[in-house]
């Protein structure tokens, strides 16, 4: 078309119609024949469908459309639709000259004469192939968020309407509560809510907050679908449209049970923690003052003993020293009570039952806690046995009889009851220093006031008492404290204001068979004429041992400090016997010194004592291997004991090699078997030697026990114990073995001569330590000829 032509055209109305159709490239806009023939064709055709108008004029409009559309006729249906109604619509896949596929808008329009006739169609395609992708896209979209919602099973994660009707449900909703979908959907929230909470309007608080500022939050109990309730933590969101109205809420549930007991777990752990740094920073504090109170003890008991001898005779000033030993004496269990619960009391633990140790004790809690105490004890059968101090077990549970005994006033009822238990995993972890596993319990109630919870946390703590000013020290229950945790085991306070109070004990199990307890020998005071060199730092308890030593006959050398003891020892003053306190100023300890003093002189014993051992020579409540202690204060028999024993054991260890034994005519003894029973391995050895030097057959045992096993396994003529053996004596093995073996001849090792009246009424002979080779086999043959005389 020329410009003019196109211009004349442009100025009437088709001409007009046609520049419109020509600019617009967004939409195919073309004419069809009756028949469905092109018979125009506008830039958006040959844009979207890549034919040029000469390509496709006077083909049919079914090249546009798929093969399998073709083959269903759907070109020539859409024709007969349009001439029918007017109008054929539809969406669908056409085809680009390139082969291409897009997805397309088309819409069909009949075109008629003004007198009604068909003369053709008009026919407008769009492009939607974009559109249609977005809109996959965001159905896919869609869908990702919904199994996303729907698979989260940690959150509950629904819809409620305007009102708070539930309108969506999500899996982790169902888990959480309980519901299913269609038990749920379309009732109101609040029936998660607890009648409480119901009752304070506290779900419309959240509706009516998260509609005014967007977000409610809250953490509550929240009710399950059986009735259970669960801590929960809430998010209400505000929905709201487009214009700003509200439409609904969004609502997001998590169950924070679990954590909320982990943090309380963590909480009361964090708490026990204090407590128990609290109540060890007491006991170092408690420790230290016990260790001087010990040593003011030592310096008044001592001058008070030492006094007694001279006032021998004067009975008024013989009350008096006695009235003032007594006082010493209760002092003495008052730093003791300090030293327990500081865990610093040297502990002489043996095997026992202490369901036959509680019976034991019935007449002494009846004569302590007096007649209108009802007292019932309960001892569970199959009882373990447990590796405890006896005697402190005895004090503790005495202390907590006597405690039931105030909170009654006098009167009610005392159940102490024992039990096996194990203690699991969950329960230790809220007490870092216990441990998982098997125990005995012993359980002490009363039918008493109680204590307020208030202050049951402090009732461990040492003076701290609930009782009147008078009424007792405060020291009772801090003693059971540290007595407990110094053995390994637990303690645990159950109360109730007006109801009483429990207090349980669990000590560890153990496996080894129970000891005999026997009580410890009595006899005269023996010294000797060894030197003894004192080290003491107190001026006033280092002159009481030295006076106390001197009367009883030995040689005494004194120093003030490890240091000066040292100079002593190296200066080659011929020492027998170092007696020091554990706790010495100075750089030097006290341990250095013996382990140095031996270095010097091999043969020198040493004596350790203290009010207040700390951890140098006591390690898990136990004295080192090797190791003797004498524990302030002390009294002149037990200071004269102890050193007599520790001399002797240590004299025995010196004893040179053994002589060549008689002639086998002379010798009674070789052949027989020997049972050597010393605790002690050096003086057991050396002993062995000079026995098989003998001709003696030697069987070893280091315990009591052990030789009650090795009597009823082998044939054993001689029966030779040292009297100071750990937790069952000499003096009782000897008992129980002859009355197993009437025929067994017995010998008994001492550096103690007090014994002699128990050995001869068991027939036995005393060997005197530092025993020789010629001096053992006279025992020997003493035994022998004792036994067939009999």
């Amino acid at each position: 078309m020329k410009t003019s032509d196109r211009f004349e055209a442009s100025q009437s109305g088709e001409g007009r119609y046609r520049l419109l159709v020509e600019a617009i490239t967004d939409y195919a806009i073309y004419m069809l024949d009756r028949e469905g023939h092109v018979t125009s064709w506008n830039p958006g055709a040959r844009r979207f469908k890549g034919y040029e108008a000469e390509e496709i004029i006077g083909r049919h409009f079914s090249t546009f459309y798929t093969d399998a559309e073709r083959q269903q006729k759907v070109p020539a249906l859409a024709l007969e639709e349009a001439e029918r109604t007017g109008r054929f619509e539809r969406e669908g896949w056409r085809v680009r000259k390139d082969g291409t596929q897009f997805w397309a808008h088309v819409i069909i329009d009949a075109i008629r004469s003004p007198e009604g006739d068909l003369v053709g169609f008009a026919k407008i395609t769009r492009d939607l192939t974009e559109r249609r992708a977005a809109e996959a896209k965001l159905r896919e979209s869609e869908e990702q968020f919904r199994l996303l919602v729907q698979s989260v099973t940690d959150y509950a994660i629904y819809m409620l309407d305007v009102e708070g009707n539930v309108a969506s449900w999500n899996a982790g909703a169902q888990h959480i509560k309980g519901y299913a979908p269609e038990e749920i959907i379309g009732r109101h929230f609040s029936n998660f809510y607890t009648e409480a909470d119901r009752a304070a309007g506290l779900p419309r608080t959240g509706l009516e907050t998260a509609a005014r500022e967007g977000r409610w939050e809250h953490e509550g109990q929240r009710v399950r679908k059986d009735g259970t309730p669960f801590w929960a933590h809430v998010v209400i969101d505000a929905i709201r449209d487009d214009d700003g109205k509200l439409v609904g809420f969004a609502k997001v549930t998590r169950d924070i049970t679990e954590r909320r007991e982990a943090e309380a777990a963590l909480q009361a752990a964090q708490a026990t923690m204090l407590r128990s740094q609290k109540l060890e920073a007491i006991g170092q504090l408690t420790g230290g003052i016990a260790h001087d109170f010990n040593n003011l003890l030592q310096v008044i008991s001592g001058n008070l003993q030492l006094l007694s001898k001279d006032i021998a005779g004067n009975a008024r000033a013989e009350t008096r020293v006695q009235s003032a030993l007594a006082g010493v004496a209760r002092g003495s269990k008052l730093a003791s009570q300090l030293l327990a619960f500081a865990r610093r009391q040297p502990l002489e633990p043996r095997v026992v039952n202490v369901g036959r140790m509680i019976k034991g004790m019935d007449d002494l809690l009846r004569r302590a806690l007096g007649g209108e105490i009802e007292v019932e004890t309960v001892v569970g059968g199959g009882l373990w046995n447990n590796l405890v101090d006896p005697d402190q077990l005895e004090n503790a549970i005495l202390n907590l009889a006597i405690n039931a005994r105030d909170a009654m006033n006098g009167e009610g009822r005392l159940t102490i009851e024992t039990s096996n238990a194990f203690l699991d995993d969950e329960y230790v972890r809220q007490y870092d220093d216990l441990t998982a596993g098997q125990y005995v319990m012993i359980a002490v109630t009363d039918t008493g006031t109680g204590i307020p919870p208030d202050i049951l946390e402090r009732v461990y703590e040492p003076f701290f008492t609930t009782k009147a000013e008078d009424k007792g020290t405060g020291l009772g229950l801090a003693m059971v404290y540290g007595f407990l945790k110094q053995s390994g085991g637990h303690v645990k306070i159950y109360s109730e204001v007006g109801a009483g109070t429990t207090v349980k004990l669990y000590l560890p199990r153990e496996m080894a068979i129970e000891d005999k307890l026997v009580n410890a020998t009595s006899g005269e005071i023996k010294g000797g004429e060894e030197t003894v060199l004192v080290v003491e730092d107190d001026d006033e308890v280092r002159e009481v041992a030295v006076s106390m030593l001197t009367e009883l006959g030995y040689r005494v050398v004194k120093a003030r400090d490890a240091a000066a003891a040292l100079a002593i020892v190296d200066s080659g003053i011929p020492i027998d016997l170092i007696f020091t306190d554990v706790m010495m100023p100075g750089t030097l300890r006290s341990p250095e010194l013996a382990r140095k003093a031996k270095e010097r002189l091999p043969h020198v014993a040493v004596l350790f004592t203290s009010g207040y051992t700390q951890n140098a020579i006591v390690h898990g409540g136990r004295l080192d291997p090797g190791v003797e202690l004498l524990a302030k204060p002390y009294t002149r028999e037990a200071l004269a004991r102890k050193v007599r024993h520790v001399l002797a054991n240590h004299a025995q260890r010196r004893v040179a090699a053994p002589k060549p034994p008689p002639p086998a005519d002379d010798d009674a003894v070789k052949g027989a078997t020997v049972l050597l029973v010393e605790d002690d391995e050096l003086i057991r050895l050396t002993t062995t030697e000079m026995l098989s030097d003998l001709g003696c057959h030697v069987r070893e045992a280091g315990t009591a026990h052990e030789a009650l096993r090795v009597l009823d396994e082998v044939a054993v003529t001689f029966l030779l114990t040292d009297v100071g053996l750990p937790g069952v004596s000499g003096l009782q093995l000897a008992k129980d073995a002859r009355a197993r073996r009437p025929d067994l001849c017995l010998v008994l090792a001492t550096g103690d001569s007090g014994v002699q009246s128990e050995a001869a009424l068991l027939g036995a002979v005393l060997v005197v330590k530092p025993y020789t080779p010629d001096s053992l086999r006279q025992g020997l043959e003493s035994a022998l000829n004792a036994k067939m005389s009999s």
